[in-house]
C-alpha cells in the first residue's frame, strides 16, 4: 500500500513537506510498558506465593493493555498523512474509514500553531488552517508543527 499523496498528485505538483502524527501517542503505552515490567520485577523480588501470582496477573493483563495501546497507536501513526505540495495542503486519517481534507495554498488566509509546553519541549502541536471560504481546519498532535506552518506560508 502506497502513500495516499502519492496516488492524489497532479501533474507538475510536488510534495514539498511531509509530517506525521508526533510519537507522543505512544506515551500511554510506554506508560503501561512499564508499569508492566516493575510489576514482573515486582514479583521476582517478592516470595510469598500469593503475592506473586497477584503481581504476575496484574503484570500481564497490564501488558495487554499496553500491546493494545501500542497497536492502536501505530495504526493512528500509519493511516495518518500530512503533506504540503506546491498547489495544496493535503492531510488524510483512516483506513477502512478515511477523512480527508485539502485546500489550495492559494485559499489559505492564515495558519495558527497551537503548543502545550511539553509540546513545545517535544516538537509537536495542533495546526489550524482558516481558508478563504474554505473553513477552518484544525490537524491535532502533529511532528514539527512550526516546519510545517512555514512549508505552507513561504511561497
Amino acid at each position: 500500500m502506497g502513500r495516499y499523496i502519492d496516488d492524489i498528485l497532479q501533474p507538475g505538483e510536488k510534495v514539498l513537506y511531509s509530517t506525521n502524527a508526533h510519537w507522543i501517542f505512544y506515551l500511554p503505552a510506554i506508560a503501561a510498558w512499564i508499569v508492566a515490567i516493575l510489576l514482573f520485577i515486582l514479583s521476582r523480588l517478592t516470595t510469598t506465593e500469593g503475592v506473586v501470582l497477584l503481581c504476575l496477573s496484574a503484570a500481564a493483563v497490564v501488558a495487554i493493555v499496553a500491546l493494545y495501546w501500542t497497536a492502536k497507536a501505530w495504526f493512528h501513526r500509519w493511516t495518518t498523512e500530512t503533506d504540503v505540495t506546491n498547489l495544496r495542503v493535503v492531510h488524510k486519517t483512516g483506513f477502512i474509514k478515511r477523512r480527508t481534507f485539502e485546500m489550495s495554498l492559494d485559499k489559505v488566509e492564515s495558519v495558527d500553531v497551537n503548543q502545550s509546553i511539553l509540546g513545545r519541549i517535544l516538537n509537536y502541536g495542533d495546526v489550524t488552517i482558516l481558508g478563504v471560504g474554505e473553513g477552518k481546519e484544525t490537524i491535532r498532535t502533529i511532528a514539527s508543527p512550526l516546519d510545517f506552518r512555514n512549508y505552507i506560508t513561504a511561497r
